[in-house]
């Protein structure tokens, strides 16, 4: 009897977690998308004080995240890559083409180009 608890526990457990993984996947969406607008900050969004290069840059030096502006929407780019962040750098104010995965309002970018 007690051989077939801990099997019947065992397989419990199981069809537990990958049920659990299956929606945390679920949840997070999970799907890389692109988006393509011109790179900002979270602080100033689309309307910058100055030329919108120079102020973004001055605006992430000073700690807000580099943004997309697509359209009427601001979406919060999250990366630690170095490379990355250098190529938002690079294309700040100008259009580009953010790859990742949106979570609400932010998107964790997996990576960037310029825009067309």
């Amino acid at each position: 009897m007690t051989a077939r608890m801990q099997q019947f526990g065992s397989a419990f457990a199981a069809v537990l977690l990958g049920a659990s993984l299956f929606c945390a996947t679920a949840i997070a969406g999970g799907k890389a998308q692109s988006f393509t607008g011109e790179v900002s900050d979270s602080m100033c969004g689309a309307k910058h004080m100055g030329p919108a290069a120079e102020c973004t840059r001055a605006c992430v030096a000073k700690g807000s995240k580099y943004a997309l502006v697509v359209g009427d929407k601001v979406y919060t780019l999250n990366t630690a890559d170095k490379a990355t962040l250098a190529s938002l750098d690079k294309l700040a104010g100008e259009k580009a083409k953010v790859t990742g995965t949106l979570s609400g309002e932010n998107i964790e970018v997996a990576s960037v180009a310029p825009g067309k």
